[in-house]
Formats: structure tokens, C-alpha cells, sequence
């Protein structure tokens, strides 16, 4: 399993309102070329995201269906990326005082993914998925209302 965490400048809220639509994944996802298609009910149980990944020529169409919906401190999916199988990705939004700490577990469920899992494989998807959560947190400090409240800050780091 890959886990990230990440301090945002932004309350739960502020954050969850990102996850709740997805046609803006493409904005944060690392790797998303294309949002193909969302569900009219994203992000409730049973709805599906539809993008296309890769790069350049190389791509892929994933789809990712919420197996949880907790409002708004916890959203998981399951991501079905055709012959490569599927893997569990769970985020949770803690409140740490009007800021988010946001984790991001991912763990393969099946296919190939599941054979390879270690720490090589752990090691680039967490490297991807702090990418990931860099741009998340970007978006929503600089969509925060009050703007302007300081850096990005990753636990255990200085910025």
C-alpha cells in the first residue's frame, strides 16, 4: 500500500467540494488526460468516473466507482483500469483546525498489480500520488475564500 498525507490550506468542506465534482479530476489526477464521462450522482455510492490516463500516444480508459461516500471526511473508489486490474483508493479529510489533513491510501485489488506490490511499485505510486496531491492542494488554496493563507506544508517537511 502507497499512503500519502498532505496539509491543505483549506477547510474539509473547501476540499470535499473539489472531490465532489468530477470533471474537475482531470485538474489534480496525475496522469487523467480526459474526463469522459461522470455520473449525474458523483460522488454517492455506485456513481462512476469514466477518464482516459497515460501518456502521450500510450493511454487507457479507467473507470473509478465510489465504493464509499462519507461526507465530507471520506471518499473511496475502486479504479478498474481494464488488463492492468484494480486498485482501492481511499481518501480521508481530517479537520486540523480550519485546515484539512488529507490521506491517501492506494492499494491494488487485482491483477497484475497485486503480484508486483512492494516496495518498487509502493514507491512510484506514492511519488505520483504526492504529485497528486500537490496540485489538489494548489487548486483549492488558491479557490479558498479567504485566499492568501500561507504555503503548501507537507508533514514532516519544510516548504
Amino acid at each position: 500500500m502507497a499512503r500519502n498525507r498532505r496539509l491543505i490550506l483549506s477547510p474539509p468542506s473547501e476540499v470535499w467540494h473539489l472531490l465532489s465534482d468530477g470533471h474537475r479530476y482531470g485538474e489534480w489526477v496525475t496522469g487523467t488526460q480526459q474526463v469522459l464521462a461522470v455520473d449525474p450522482h458523483w460522488p454517492e455510492v455506485g456513481a462512476r468516473l469514466r477518464v482516459r490516463v497515460g501518456a502521450g500516444p500510450l493511454t487507457l480508459d479507467d473507470t473509478c466507482v465510489v465504493r464509499i461516500s462519507e461526507p465530507p471526511h471520506r471518499l473511496q473508489l475502486e479504479a478498474k483500469a481494464g488488463p492492468f486490474g484494480a486498485a482501492r483508493i481511499a481518501m480521508k479529510l481530517t479537520p486540523w483546525g480550519a485546515n484539512t489533513l488529507f490521506t491517501l491510501d492506494w492499494h491494488p485489488l487485482r491483477g497484475p498489480g497485486t503480484r508486483m506490490h512492494g516496495l518498487p511499485v509502493d514507491y512510484v505510486v506514492a511519488v505520483r500520488n504526492g504529485m497528486m496531491l500537490t496540485k489538489l492542494a494548489r487548486i483549492a488554496v488558491r479557490e479558498h475564500a479567504t485566499g492568501g493563507r500561507g504555503a503548501l506544508h507537507t508533514l514532516g517537511t519544510e516548504p
